[in-house]
């Protein structure tokens, strides 16, 4: 039988050649959120390597929305040049390049991974960080800032500026992450969000801000281009945001215009309890798809060509998204593609190894 995760799919304007996408995984390897070779080579090598659509990691949109100051970022113009010739090339290799804009709130101003994940201060190049409430990630750390109505406002302007140099930058598909404990996830969620204005409370007043930065990404975005939000289904924790609200969530992104929910989850405290095992958020994708009829990827721990192929074939989600899978092997399309039987046109390059 022909292959559904090699079938193509079309969201507006585009065809998507096969369901595989690279999910944007930080690299941590930018100076002042510049792009440079290193993302060349590790984006441009996994559009070579056969996936459909390249997700450039989490795009800060402002200095102070970045995880670590190794992040990159579209904060200003200047910014644009590199993005834009990596898009170029992606492009050149049949795939599509995006870009996941993000800003993480409390979750800011941390060392790179392999410099111990540690909270930053201003003596060692952090920054105060933001979040809804001044509730802090870690109870021993400096809490960060709740932001006042003209700061909230400030996030929708910075949303909506690096979209608009998205669109100059080449980018295809746009995706708001509003999971993993970052700003927007931190505003939908009751266990980080303890305000009592009209941005806490109740469920569309937590959803508000979502809804702000989404109307202003789509004032810049081609109506004719995919837009996709990143959520977390679950916190894992008690009181937490969870499926059910993700689902309501869902619902309305639907009917305001948005193609894809790219459905993670966790992220948001340190308490949480996951229960891990191969394709453990798949059934949250599956449940949005089939709750609200909108397109869905899922992602986690799927790392075999036949669990991608059934998740997809099943109907379970429209999009396969890899991150640790495609670290280790940045031409996994193309292995899938063998392991499936299916014919796919490689580089011109490498086409000697197709066989």
């Amino acid at each position: 039988m022909p292959s559904k995760l090699f079938s193509s799919l079309q969201i507006k304007s585009l065809t998507f050649k096969n369901r595989i996408t690279i999910s944007p995984m930080c690299q941590y390897s930018s100076t002042d959120g510049f792009a440079n070779d290193w993302h060349l080579v590790h984006l441009g090598s996994r559009a070579s390597g056969g996936a459909a659509l390249i997700i450039q990691e989490a795009t800060a949109v402002s200095p102070e929305g970045r995880i670590s100051p190794s992040d990159m970022g579209l904060w200003k113009d200047e910014q644009i040049e590199k993005m834009k010739a990596i898009n170029q090339f992606v492009i050149s290799q049949n795939a599509i390049p995006g870009i996941q804009l993000a800003h993480a709130g409390r979750k800011a101003s941390v060392s790179e991974p392999w410099n111990g994940n540690k909270k930053l201060d201003e003596t060692n190049g952090g920054w105060d960080t933001v979040s809804p409430s001044a509730v802090g990630y870690h109870s021993n750390e400096k809490p960060p800032i709740a932001l006042d109505k003209i700061a909230i406002q400030k996030v929708v302007s910075d949303f909506k500026s690096a979209t608009k140099r998205a669109v100059q930058a080449g980018f295809q598909v746009v995706e708001i992450h509003a999971a993993h404990g970052y700003l927007l996830h931190q505003f939908l969620s009751p266990l980080s969000n303890i305000r009592t204005d009209e941005y806490g409370g109740s469920f569309e007043n937590r959803i508000r801000l979502l809804l702000q930065v989404l109307e202003a990404v789509q004032s810049e975005w081609p109506e004719n281009l995919p837009l996709f939000v990143r959520i977390s289904a679950t916190d894992w924790a008690d009181g937490g945001w969870d499926i059910e609200e993700s689902v309501q969530l869902s619902k309305i992104l639907k009917e305001k215009g948005v193609d894809l929910i790219d459905v993670s989850s966790g992220g948001l405290v340190s308490h949480q309890k996951i229960t891990l095992e191969p394709g453990y958020q798949v059934p949250f994708a599956e449940r949005i798809k089939q709750e609200t009829g909108i397109l869905t990827g899922t992602v986690g721990l799927i790392t075999e060509s036949a669990q991608a192929e059934v998740i997809v074939a099943t109907g379970k989600s429209d999009l396969v998204l890899f991150a640790r899978e495609s670290l280790r092997n940045p031409n996994l399309a193309l292995d899938f593609a063998k392991e499936l039987g299916v014919d796919v046109s490689w580089p011109k390059q490498y086409e000697r190894a197709k066989v």
